[in-house]
């Protein structure tokens, strides 16, 4: 089924320190392990902060060394967060900075809130993002405007995100949870396994040439020809019924 991750540190608008990075790649262990979720939802239960980005106040008492290790650990748990073989849904509420956006990138998809502020404001602090977010942020928007939007270290409306394409849907409404939601209850339906595939390739096929990708995509689809969800689905089509899959 639909599955949320809750992200809920208050007193520091969910900005990441150790303890909660640890928790955040308990819990996606968790999820990769649990064979009945179906589409992942993250989101916030604080007010307005989806993710405010590093814990700069802990970061302040770190050696360079403890830096390196953390940094080490925050791109180890959002690679694990981007690999899942599921659908991932970032339901951003509030500010999503630095850190935070680079979160959300790691999602398959993102919704944002009217009270959305998205952006990657780093070089304001003499340093640049280091979780990932010059490489997703370019992939997902291109090379200029992700190399303008963190020069200028520029906060974005979720409509200008919006218009850029860094969000799939901005809510007319205050909170995106709702749109999130539907989004997920619309890919529910579809059979896990050809999801499964579908992304990885997409996510592996888009780092390759079109020759290389395409072989990768035929790959892909030959996992799903022999499940049993493949057959459920032409008999639910003859039957004109909704299929039932099983992951199989």
């Amino acid at each position: 089924g639909i599955s949320i991750i809750n992200l809920n540190r208050p007193r520091t608008k969910n900005a990441i320190s150790q303890k909660l990075l640890t928790e955040f790649y308990d819990a996606i262990g968790k999820i990769r392990n649990e064979s009945d979720n179906r589409v992942i939802l993250l989101r916030s239960l604080v007010n307005n902060a989806f993710c405010s980005g590093a814990d700069l106040k802990e970061r302040d008492g770190m050696s360079p060394s403890d830096v390196t290790k953390f940094i080490q650990n925050l791109r180890r748990t959002f690679r694990e967060l981007e690999t899942l073989p599921i659908p991932t849904i970032a339901v951003i509420d509030g500010v999503a900075l630095g850190g935070g956006l680079e979160l959300a990138l790691c999602c398959d998809l993102r919704v944002a809130g009217v009270n959305a502020k998205i952006g990657l404001p780093e070089t304001k602090l003499a340093i640049i993002p280091g979780a990932g977010g010059t490489q997703r942020l370019a992939r997902v928007i291109g090379i200029a405007k992700a190399k303008e939007l963190i020069y200028t270290g520029r906060i974005l409306s979720p409509q200008d995100a919006l218009d850029l394409g860094i969000v799939n849907y901005c809510a007319q409404e205050e909170s995106s949870y709702p749109i999130a939601l539907k989004l997920a209850r619309e890919i529910l339906p579809s059979g896990p396994i050809a999801l499964r595939m579908a992304k990885l390739a997409i996510d592996r096929g888009s780092q390759l040439d079109l020759d290389s990708a395409l072989e990768f995509e035929n790959a892909c689809y030959e996992q799903v020809i022999p499940t049993e969800d493949r057959i459920e689905g032409l008999k639910a089509f003859k039957d004109k019924r909704s299929p039932i899959y099983k992951g199989r």
